[in-house]
C-alpha cells in the first residue's frame, strides 16, 4: 500500500530493514520540514504577537480557559474534518448536521425528560445516520462529496426548523452543562507554586502523565525509525524539541489549575486526540484513508475497499458533529434554529491551516487540532484588541489563504527538486 510521502512514518512498521548495516549506522540529521512543522511556528508566532498585543491577557488563566471552552466544538469538528480531507473529499453540511443533533438531543432530554446518557447515545446514532446517508450517496453512488453535502447544508438546515418548530428548547441537564462548560473538581486540594498562587494538584498530576505520554511515543516513534534506518533529528535536537513541548503542555496545565481546574470538555478532546491519533498512525484504517487520498487508483489495486472506507469516514463525521452539537447546545444551555452557522468554514478551515493538502492524502489529527487553535486564538485575540466582527473575518480568510497558498507552493518546490 503506498501512502503518502509526508506520512511515511505511520506505515513505519510495514516497511522492510534497509540492508547493509544496523539501525545504529543510519544517517541523523537536521531537517526542518517546513510543510510539516510551519503550523507550529506560526502557532507560536500568533500566540506571541497577541500576547503582546493585548498585554499578556491573552495567557492569562481564565481567558486560556474561555479558549479551549468556547471552541472545544470546532476542534471536534476538526478531528472528523481531517479525515475527510485527506481521503479526498469536504463535507460543507456539518454545521447543519451540529444544529440538527443539537435539536434532537433537546427534544429528547427536554420535552420527553430522557435520561441524558439515553438521550445523548440516540443523538451520536442520528448523527452516525445523517453519516450514513451522505457517505452511501459519495461512496456507493458516485455522487462528488461537495454536491452531497451542499445539499445537505440545506436538507438539515430544514430538518432543524421542522424539529424544533423554529423555537428555541432548553434548559439542558445540569450532566450537559457541565460537560460543555463544567470542570473538574479539586480531588486533591490545592498546593503552592510561589509566584503562580495556588493550583489544583489533580490538574497537575493529570498534565504530568499527559507529558509523560508525548514523551513514550515520541521516543517510541524516534526508535521505530531507528530501526529502519531511517533518518531522525540528532538526540540533543530531539530532546530540546520534546522539552519544550512538555514545558507548553505543563505551562497550559498550571495556567487552568490555577482557574477553575480541568475543562470536562478539555478532558473529553484529550481522548479523541488520543484515540484518533492512534487510529492514523497504528491501524490499518488510518492507514488505508491515507492511502484513498495519496492515490485512488494504487489504493485499488492494493486491495483497499475504497467505497467502505469513505462510507465510514463520512459515518465518523456525522458522529463527532453529533457530538459537537450536544456540546454546543449544552454550552448556550439550549439548542436553537440558528446554531452550527457557519462551522463548517471553521472546521474546514481548521484542517487546511493544520497541514492537510488540498489533493487529500495528507494531513494529522495534531495539526488540524493546532489549525483550530489558531482560529481560535485569532477569534479570542482579535476581541481582546476590540477588533471589528470584518475585521476578525478579514484575517482568519488572508490566514486561510496563506495555508493552502504555502501547501501549493511547497508542492511545486519539492515537484522542481526531483
Amino acid at each position: 500500500m503506498s501512502v503518502a510521502p509526508t506520512n511515511a512514518d505511520l506505515a513505519v512498521d510495514q516497511l522492510p530493514a534497509a540492508p547493509g548495516g544496523p539501525a545504529a549506522d543510519s544517517p541523523r540529521r537536521f531537517n526542518l520540514n517546513l510543510r510539516q512543522s510551519g503550523i507550529y511556528i506560526a502557532f507560536a508566532l500568533i500566540v506571541l504577537l497577541f500576547t503582546v498585543l493585548t498585554g499578556g491577557d491573552l495567557l492569562q488563566p481564565q481567558n486560556i480557559s474561555n479558549i479551549i471552552v468556547q471552541h472545544s466544538y470546532i476542534l471536534i469538528l476538526a478531528i472528523g474534518m481531517i479525515l475527510v480531507i485527506i481521503a479526498g473529499h469536504i463535507d460543507l453540511s456539518v454545521g447543519s448536521v451540529v444544529a440538527a443533533c443539537g435539536a434532537v438531543a433537546a427534544v429528547l432530554m427536554v420535552d420527553h425528560n430522557m435520561s441524558w446518557p439515553l438521550a445523548l447515545v440516540i443523538t451520536l446514532v442520528v448523527g452516525g445516520l445523517i453519516g450514513a446517508w451522505q457517505g452511501y450517496w459519495v461512496a456507493y453512488f458516485g455522487i462528488p462529496a461537495f454536491i452531497v453535502t451542499l445539499a445537505g447544508m440545506l436538507l438539515f438546515r430544514a430538518l432543524t426548523l421542522t424539529v424544533l418548530g423554529n423555537r428555541g428548547i432548553g434548559p439542558f441537564p445540569d450532566e450537559v452543562r457541565t460537560l460543555s462548560n463544567g470542570f473538574t473538581e479539586g480531588y486533591l486540594g490545592n498546593i503552592g507554586l510561589g509566584v503562580l498562587g495556588g493550583a489544583d494538584l489533580f490538574s497537575l498530576l493529570i498534565g504530568v502523565i499527559g507529558v509523560g505520554g508525548i514523551v513514550l511515543t515520541q521516543w517510541r516513534t524516534r526508535s521505530a525509525r531507528l530501526r529502519y534506518n531511517q533518518a531522525v533529528d540528532p538526540l540533543p535536537l530531539f530532546i530540546a524539541r520534546i522539552a519544550l513541548a512538555s514545558f507548553l503542555v505543563m505551562a497550559v496545565i498550571v495556567q487552568l489549575a490555577r482557574f477553575k481546574n480541568l475543562p470536562w470538555v478539555l478532558i473529553l478532546l484529550a481522548f479523541l486526540i488520543l484515540g484518533y491519533s492512534m487510529l492514523t498512525n497504528r491501524a490499518v484504517f488510518g492507514r488505508q484513508i491515507y492511502a484513498v487520498g495519496g492515490n485512488l487508483q494504487a489504493a485499488m489495486l492494493s486491495g483497499v475497499k475504497v467505497k467502505s472506507v469513505v462510507f465510514w469516514i463520512f459515518v465518523n463525521m456525522g458522529v463527532l458533529a453529533a457530538l459537537a452539537g450536544v456540546i454546543f447546545a449544552g454550552r448556550l444551555n439550549q439548542a436553537n434554529p440558528q446554531a452550527g452557522d457557519q462551522f463548517e468554514l471553521d472546521a474546514i478551515a481548521a484542517a487546511f491551516i493544520g497541514g492537510a493538502a488540498v489533493q487529500g492524502g495528507v494531513g494529522k489529527v495534531v495539526g488540524a487540532i493546532t489549525g483550530g487553535l489558531i482560529m481560535a486564538v485569532l477569534n479570542n485575540g482579535m476581541s481582546l484588541i476590540g477588533a471589528e466582527t470584518e475585521q476578525v473575518m478579514l484575517v482568519k480568510g488572508a490566514v486561510l489563504l496563506a495555508a493552502v497558498a504555502f501547501d501549493v507552493w511547497s508542492k511545486r518546490r519539492a515537484a522542481a527538486s526531483r
